[in-house]
Parts: C-alpha cells; structure tokens; sequence
C-alpha cells in the first residue's frame, strides 16, 4: 500500500533527541528558545513563539487579535476543524465565506462582500500548502499556514509540526507575531502568564530575600514546547528546503502525467509549498476505489467543517463549497512516494474508474 501520508524522520534528528534525552532540560529550556532563532533565521520572519501545537498557535493568535463572544469571525468551512473549534469555544459568530473553485482557499471577494461592521478578523487557511495571500484588509487576518510551512502574510502567521506536515516534532507549532509587545504577551500566554525570562535572571527562584521575584498579570496556559521537540525542529529546518524541492518535483509530475486526463483537476496555485496533492474528480467514490483496490491509499484529508453539528448545520452562502464537495481528494504526496510510484498511481488513473 502506498500510504496518502508517513512521518518524516531523517536519521540526524534522532541523533539530536538521544543529545537532549541525555541533557538537563527536556522541557522547555534553551533548544526552544534556538529553535526560535533559527526559524527566524531561516524565514526572514521576526517574533516566533514555539508552542505545543499548530492549534495553540490559532488559539493564541485568535486571543491576542482580541476576538471576543459576540463577535463575527469570516473564515472558510474547508480546513481542518483545529481553525474553528475554538471560535465556537470563545462564543464568536461564524461568517462561512465560500472557497475558490481553483485553488479551494477561501475567496477573497466573498471575503468582501461579507464583512459587516462587527468582523473582528478573518482567518485565511493556505489549503495543502497553497498561498492565498489576501492583501490588505480593513481588520486583522490570522494566516492559518498549518499546511503550508514558509507561507508568512497576514497580521498573525500559525504553523504546525505535527506528525505529517512538512517537518515535524511530533506535534509543535509556531505563531509569528507583529511585533516585540504581542510577541512577549505571547510568550507569557504560553506559560501560565509568568516571564520565564525573568525567572532565569533569579535562577528560577520564585522567592529571594523574602521578596516576589516575579508575579503573574496575564492569564495564561500551558501551551510551551518542549526542548525534545524543539530538537527534532531544529534539525527538521535544515531539511526545508530538500523536503519543498522533493514535493515539488512529485507534484509536477502529477500535474504533467495527469494533463488531458478528462475528469479530472490538479488543485494548485501561484504560489505552492506542496503539502497535499488534491484532485477533483467526477465520480469521486469509484475514483478512491479504484485505487485502494490497486494499494494506492487516497482521502478527504479535509471534511467541510460546517457539515458538523457542533457548527450548528451547513451554510447556504457557500455554492462553490456545495459545487466540490463530493469531488474533491488527495493523493499521496510525500518524502516516501516515489517518481516510479507517482507514475504507476497515474497510469492507473489514466485507464479509468
């Protein structure tokens, strides 16, 4: 069976987590804090908060744009439900924009047409890693760039290092602030709402001399990542830019074996960092057979979120989300696949289903 995903684990990070296993700090410490730093390095970005989660990273940047229960949140019913849930979670009113029927992102012009006077911000999901840079807006724009590691826009960026995303540190996120201010609040919001950095001036004494050392003034969490995955994020970054150009050349290879094929699209956009490769289909349901019943796994890797209850049923403004339900579907696209193995899942293709 050709898998649709696998972890990818170069033998250098393993090296790095024993080096950790085998140190003082396993837990939050200073290979966080250079995880950080390289990533800012790497991406030309400033204000990179590590978090446990590409989820924290959305709840953190939601708190800190100051959406609060009653306001109207736009942001697209095709992700994964990590985008939404905490909107339902804080009491926000969900204003479903519909997609764009090219590159399934969320359409900047149905974006426009439904913003009102109370839209705190829009969140915008670079679906399977394709950029849907939306420009200025006239509120703040959460760039849910969980599938897409390297895309940075918006006034909030969120990544994520799950299991199978680009690089991964078994699960982790990282949020990109604006600036020093959100950045330190971050920071404070990720640890209970105390400043470690302070703790580390007084050994990671509470007290001294009888006196407070520092004291708490923000409600926080515990949203920090670990040293141990910091480790593997660390190295992880240095497979970057291999892990983009092997995706790429499989995608390409998809979109240029697959041309002419009638029934069939190759979702893509101008810019792509190749996380997913989704195709819509005509007879979708005979398509995933045809190819499970030939070891080729292939799935929705994203339900309509509004399809659940809890988002209290589906919208009725969305008729391009309604027009590809049932035709889109990915196929598998990662460090594992092989050129010979893209080739054999579009031969099969090409005979039919």
């Amino acid at each position: 069976m050709i898998d649709l995903f696998t972890p990818y684990i170069p033998e250098d990070v393993k090296i790095e987590v024993l080096n950790t296993l085998n140190s003082r700090w396993i837990g939050q410490g200073p290979k966080v804090n250079r995880f950080e730093e390289d990533f800012n390095y790497k991406f030309g970005v400033n204000h990179a908060i590590a978090l446990n989660s590409g989820s924290s990273a959305l709840e953190t940047a939601y708190e800190l744009a100051g959406i609060k229960a009653g306001d109207e949140v736009i942001t697209t019913p095709l992700t994964c439900t990590a985008t939404n849930l905490p909107l339902i979670r804080m009491g926000v009113t969900i204003i479903w924009a519909d997609i764009n029927k090219h590159t399934l992102c969320i359409d900047k012009e149905d974006i426009l047409r439904k913003i009102t006077p109370k839209t705190k911000a829009i969140v915008n999901v670079h679906l399977g890693g394709i950029d849907n840079n939306l420009g200025n807006m006239p509120v703040p724009v959460i760039s849910d760039a969980c599938q897409a590691l390297g895309v940075f826009n918006g006034t909030y960026t969120c990544n994520s290092f799950q299991a199978i995303k680009h690089i991964t540190t078994g699960d982790g996120g990282m949020l990109v602030c604006p600036d020093v201010e959100t950045a330190h609040k971050a920071k404070l919001m990720r640890w209970f709402g105390i400043d470690r950095e302070k703790k580390l001036v007084n050994n990671w004494q509470a007290y001294q001399y009888r006196q407070m050392t520092f004291d708490i003034e923000t409600l926080g969490y515990k949203r920090q990542m670990t040293d141990i995955a910091a480790a593997m994020g660390i190295i992880g970054l240095r497979h970057y830019d291999y892990v983009i150009s092997y995706r790429k050349k499989l995608f390409e290879m998809y979109r240029e074996l697959l041309k002419g094929c009638p029934d069939i699209y190759v979702v893509t956009g101008k810019h792509n960092t190749y996380w997913l490769c989704t195709v819509l289909v005509e007879g979708r349901d005979d398509f995933a057979k045809m190819l499970f019943e030939n070891e080729v796994d292939t799935n929705l890797v994203q339900v309509r979120n509004d399809a659940y209850k809890i988002f209290g049923g589906r919208s009725k403004t969305c008729p391009i989300m309604d027009a590809v339900e049932d035709k889109y579907i990915s196929l598998p696209l990662h460090m594992k696949v092989t050129e010979d193995d893209v080739f054999n899942i579009c031969r099969l293709i090409k005979r039919g289903w």
